[in-house]
């Protein structure tokens, strides 16, 4: 049975809606909890994936886990790994690619589009050529070199990339429904002032369960791509 290596930052930002998606296909993944202490391995021997969760932090931060991460996610690539990271997890791959971090123009929070761009094909496939996602950030990536970009949005023009067997997003596809309120209630000073693409704690829990499930559909179709590697 395949097994992945997921790195957590924070209790909040789990494996979420991938979780479920792994054990209903019987894929087995053990989870290292970087924000309780617990450290990342030197090598990805015993795995077969590499997957990259969110968080609040910046990868420009000067923390502990940050540069084990970056070697494993250098060691996936040259091995041909299949990787795949959600909003920091994303900003991670980029950086240890050969991307750059920097302040977005705007921070982009809550439910908005986001549309397909040309790239490879097969990525995509069945999704919608927009829909709507769910954002939480305040920086984005550059493209690696060698990368494809396959999503943008209004505010963010690098929403994900391709390289290879890797996917690096920036929005958040994993999120289930408690994992929202959570996340409004435990950072609620990012959204005290809302904008245009910083939306309130009432509009963020607007609809949630309608939403969460159109959001599902949309994850099956982009992990079920993704997971392809693994067989």
């Amino acid at each position: 049975m395949p097994k992945l290596l997921i790195s957590r930052h924070i209790a909040c930002e789990g494996p979420g809606y991938l979780g479920e998606v792994l054990k209903q296909k019987g894929i087995g993944h053990h989870t290292v909890k970087v924000d309780a202490g617990e450290a990342l391995p030197e090598t990805l021997d015993g795995y077969d994936g590499l997957v990259l969760m969110g968080g609040p932090m910046s990868v420009n931060d000067t923390l502990p886990w940050i540069p084990s991460a970056l070697s494993l996610i250098r060691q996936a690539q040259e091995h041909d790994m299949p990787v795949l990271g959600h909003c920091l997890g994303g900003q991670l791959i980029a950086k240890a690619l050969g991307g750059e971090v920097t302040p977005n123009p705007v921070p982009e929070i809550g439910w908005l589009p986001v549309q397909q761009v040309a790239g490879p094909q097969g990525w995509l496939n069945d999704v919608p050529q927009q829909f709507t996602a769910f954002h939480w950030h305040g920086e984005s990536f550059s493209l690696p070199q060698g990368a494809s970009r396959i999503l943008a949005s209004q505010a963010c023009n690098n929403q994900a990339f391709v390289m290879g067997r890797t996917l690096a997003m920036q929005c958040h596809i994993e999120v289930t429904a408690p994992m929202v309120p959570e996340w409004a209630n435990l950072y609620a000073d990012q959204i005290a002032q809302p904008t245009e693409t910083v939306q309130s704690a009432q509009e963020l829990t607007a609809g949630l369960e309608r939403r969460i499930q159109d959001l599902m559909q949309i994850a099956n179709k982009i992990y079920a791509r993704w997971l392809q590697a693994l067989q």
